[in-house]
């Protein structure tokens, strides 16, 4: 099988594999305890804060260790409307959010929050000026997420983020989940207060996730009891997986910008691929998009169909995101964007990773011809809207 659902989740390297198990046999004392084992536990845990804090660019301080991106952007988004409410209760974020930021949104408004949702262009991208028309003297926050994780767009959180400077009780969280280790993102240029990190989108453990939350700022906890993670995340710390997420920030340091550039040349590969495929279409926008993700459509083909199509041929994909694969509607992301239903409700996902070949792109392409020119011989020939190609 060649796995091309990186954006999904990631297989664990095989070091991080390593640090986990030796963490859970060697460092299985609470690192709030007093003895020799917690004290152990501790330093640990102290290591991979100091591990986190270097490749982030802020301070040990400003790290907070949560379950993933999910835990993270829950306790960012509700943390800071709980806390500011008495400020107001305006909040900005866009159409294409993960369901981690669009669905805590949601169940806000169900709270008396107001939120506004801000409208994309044909590539996914929100603009600067949308976020200066949508601000109101009773906002309070505003989150918008580094890169899509259907189409791979790269948000301008630089620019929001600078722009926002002059509003400092307006705070800015930014889930970058699918952008870590591949698209870089300076936290404190951009102006940014809360960012959600999950370690299982780069070769990391599942479960466990970072949320940065910048020095002084307070935000009201989701979880009490006992006080971990400086009062912000109560529960014993997840060592083991901690641990394992600071090996994988190590060997994402140690390959630098090589593997980025490596996943560039292969996104390349495969849009030109898909572009020789009568019936295909892209989606990803060519310029200013994460390296590792594309989404294509091959309208009047139901996803589903093909992706077992291609499962059968040996390769694993997905349609939209993981968090939304088994509804059966079309993606909330691709029709923000203006695509039509019947292609939108194509739409497939491939999203590669540190193993993937060159070899594997060129089979691939092989491959989802020969499914394409199967499943629509089924069809009635539908001609490709002229937009795109």
């Amino acid at each position: 099988m060649i796995y091309l659902d990186n954006s999904a989740t990631t297989r664990p390297h095989p070091q991080v594999i390593e640090t986990v198990r030796r963490a859970m046999e060697s460092y299985y004392g609470n690192p709030s305890s007093l003895h020799q084992k917690g004290v152990e536990a501790e330093n640990v845990l102290k290591q991979a804060r100091k591990v986190a804090a270097q490749y982030l660019g802020c301070k040990e301080s400003e790290v907070i260790f949560t379950s993933g991106g999910t835990e993270s952007n829950n306790t960012a988004i509700k943390g800071i409307a709980f806390q500011y409410q008495n400020r107001g209760k305006h909040i900005i974020t866009t159409q294409v959010e993960h369901p981690a930021v669009y669905d805590v949104c949601k169940q806000l408004e169900g709270l008396g929050f107001t939120v506004t949702y801000l409208p994309v262009d044909r590539e996914g991208r929100v603009s600067v000026e949308a976020v200066q028309k949508a601000m109101r003297p009773d906002t309070i926050l505003v989150s918008v997420m580094h890169v899509n994780n259907e189409l791979g767009t790269i948000q301008p959180i630089l620019e929001i983020g600078q722009w926002l400077k002059q509003f400092p009780k307006v705070l800015f969280h930014v889930d970058a989940v699918q952008g870590i280790g591949k698209v870089p993102l300076r936290i404190k240029d951009s102006g940014i207060d809360l960012l959600s990190v999950s370690a299982h989108k780069f070769y990391g453990p599942r479960g466990v996730g970072i949320l940065y939350k910048r020095e002084g700022l307070i935000i009201h906890p989701l979880m009490m009891g006992g006080g971990q993670e400086a009062g912000v995340r109560s529960g014993t710390e997840n060592l083991p997986a901690i641990a394992g997420m600071a090996k994988a920030i190590r060997i994402l340091e140690e390959l630098g910008s090589v593997e980025m550039i490596r996943l560039q040349t292969l996104n390349q590969q495969l849009r030109e691929g898909i572009a020789t495929i009568e019936g295909c279409i892209v989606n990803t926008p060519e310029a200013n998009t994460a390296p590792h993700i594309m989404n294509l459509s091959v309208p009047g083909v139901k996803a589903e169909v093909l992706l077992h199509a291609l499962e059968e041929k040996g390769f694993l994909i997905s349609t939209k995101s993981a968090c939304s694969s088994k509804v059966n509607e079309p993606s909330r992301v691709l029709t923000a964007i203006g695509i039509e239903r019947d292609c939108a409700l194509s739409s497939l996902r491939v999203s590669l990773g540190r193993e993937n070949t060159a070899e594997d792109i060129q089979q691939f392409v092989k491959a989802l011809e020969e499914c394409v020119s199967v499943l629509r011989t089924y069809i009635k020939q539908q001609p490709a809207p002229a937009h795109r190609k």
